[in-house]
């Protein structure tokens, strides 16, 4: 036997030499293989590299067994160490999950139950055990040693926790999942195997305990940068925001003007989430309060800055900060603070030269309840170019900005989504409310940008104008006994609310129509 051994180790080198030496001369004949010959080398190529890496498992472990790192006992070295050594490529990475698993086999074997490089006895020698099964596909070339250890500490995890005849089944099939699917995915599968093959009633209880572990942490709020969250959901809770964000969330490239969706992924997600936020937010102030506000937003400014214009042109400089939320001393620049200003109440509260509160200002109430509901049924929709969203996901848009000036009547009020309504004041586009055109549409966008500052000055002298025969109107009639100009002027307040109200309980009703729709899409 002795006598045989050289030779055994001898032809082995031969292989692995001859191996090592044809792989590194593949570039002499790169250009000469044809499609076929290069998914056939790549093929050949991968099982080569398995096979070594299982080679390096086994050798590890029989190095571990036979005592070779006994001197990391005295401090010297260890089975990672040399590994790094001997095989510099694990350097890289791997190393660790190759020298683990080698001695955890090498360690769970009884003396003298070892050959031809692998257990006969133990956990790693018996076929029907998790370890087992794992180790007979090691030494194949079929799992690495990361998926391997993965499997292991999964099915550790839930051993307690399965039906016993079925902890082999499950080894083996987050083997097969790793396989397939990577190490990192075969950690997901967790839930889904408890649910088929946990004790009874154990899958409901962990769900259960899951509830405390969900969090959603404070905003952590940095100055002029973005504000960050952190949070874990159950997977209830998180199946229903995913329903929820999932269909507003897909690439929306533009109809009509054929522009693609060039936002990444992540921002169409978060704005999804504002989306469903503003919708639910305008939801509850209509519910709490006839003609609230989507949001009520508490903004201090200097009185210099107020003065110095916070509201005027963009690029200026002064800023606002938010009050009286967990986002408090978020800044605000001039042109956010103008598109909250559009479906929010603005309350002010004006600081001195010293940082004093000089005056503590009144709710500004923006669009009436009633102007919100005719909006629905005037424009139906957001009204920018080829955007479908329903009325229920919108908000009331000051066409001439409140804070320039602009008066919150329906002649200078539009509909827009979350996303297009950020679009308008980034790209400063302004819109001309008339009467319903032929396809029924009462608002027309100018979509080219900066439009809003070239006719705000003429929209600007407009409103002066209407304003000046407004009150010649009224001193004629002695008092304000007529109807309103404008929209409101069509029919009595009394009716347009009664319409209004008409009409909301049946936007309501297609807006949870086109709710079930999406949640049926997601």
């Amino acid at each position: 036997m002795d006598e045989q051994q050289p030779a055994t180790a001898t032809s082995l080198r031969g292989v692995l030499n001859a191996a090592r030496d044809g792989l590194a001369g593949i570039g002499d004949v790169m250009s000469s293989l044809s499609a076929t010959d290069l998914a056939e080398v790549m093929t050949l190529a991968d099982e080569v590299k398995s096979q070594a890496a299982a080679a390096q498992v086994r050798v590890t472990a029989e190095a571990a067994h036979r005592g070779e790192f006994a001197s990391a006992r005295r401090g010297v070295g260890s089975v990672h160490s040399w590994v790094r050594e001997h095989a510099p490529s694990l350097r890289q990475g791997g190393a660790g999950q190759v020298a683990q698993l080698a001695q955890e086999a090498a360690a769970s074997t009884p003396g003298g139950m070892w050959s031809r490089g692998g257990p006969e006895a133990g956990a790693f020698g018996d076929a029907s055990r998790p370890e087992g099964i794992v180790w007979g596909r090691v030494i194949t070339g079929e799992v690495g040693a990361g998926l391997a250890l993965t499997a292991l500490r999964e099915v550790a995890r839930m051993k307690d926790l399965l039906v016993e005849d079925a902890v082999p089944t499950v080894a083996g099939a987050i083997l097969d999942h790793g396989v397939e699917w990577g190490q990192a995915e075969a950690r997901k599968i967790r839930p889904r195997l408890l649910a088929k093959y946990g004790i009874e009633g154990e899958f409901d209880d962990k769900q259960k305990r899951l509830r405390a572990g969900a969090f959603l942490s404070s905003p952590v709020v940095a100055d002029g940068d973005l504000t960050e969250y952190r949070m874990a959901m159950t997977p209830a809770q998180a199946s229903r925001l995913e329903a929820a964000i999932g269909p507003l969330s897909k690439p929306a490239p533009n109809p009509d003007t054929g522009e693609a969706d060039l936002r990444c992924s992540g921002q169409r997600r978060v704005e999804a989430l504002d989306a469903v936020l503003t919708g639910a937010a305008s939801a509850e102030a209509a519910h709490r309060d006839p003609g609230g506000a989507a949001t009520v937003v508490h903004v201090s400014v200097t009185l210099a800055d107020l003065l110095a214009g916070l509201a005027g042109v963009d690029g200026g400089q002064g800023s606002g900060a938010v009050l009286g939320s967990r986002a408090r001393q978020t800044m605000l620049a001039p042109s956010v603070v103008r598109q909250l200003a559009c479906d929010a109440d603005v309350i002010p509260v004006v600081l001195g030269a010293d940082g004093e509160i000089a005056d503590l200002g009144r709710v500004t109430r923006l669009f009436t309840l009633g102007q919100r509901r005719f909006l629905w049924h005037r424009d139906g929709q957001c009204t920018f170019p080829g955007c479908t969203a329903p009325a229920a996901w919108t908000q009331a848009h000051h066409v001439v900005h409140w804070v320039d000036g602009g008066p919150s009547d329906l002649e200078n009020a539009a509909l827009l989504c979350q996303r297009h309504h950020t679009q308008v004041h980034d790209q400063r586009l302004i819109a001309t409310v008339h009467l319903p055109d032929g396809h029924g549409r009462s608002v027309t966008w100018d979509l080219s940008p900066g439009s809003y500052d070239r006719h705000l000055p003429e929209r600007l002298a407009e409103f002066a104008r209407d304003r000046r025969r407004s009150a010649v109107g009224r001193r004629r009639r002695q008092l304000d006994t007529g109807p309103p100009e404008g929209w409101e002027s069509a029919m009595p307040e009394w009716l347009v609310l009664e319409i209004a109200d008409e009409l909301e309980t049946e936007h309501l009703a297609l807006w949870e129509e086109e709710d079930d729709r999406w949640r049926d899409v997601a």
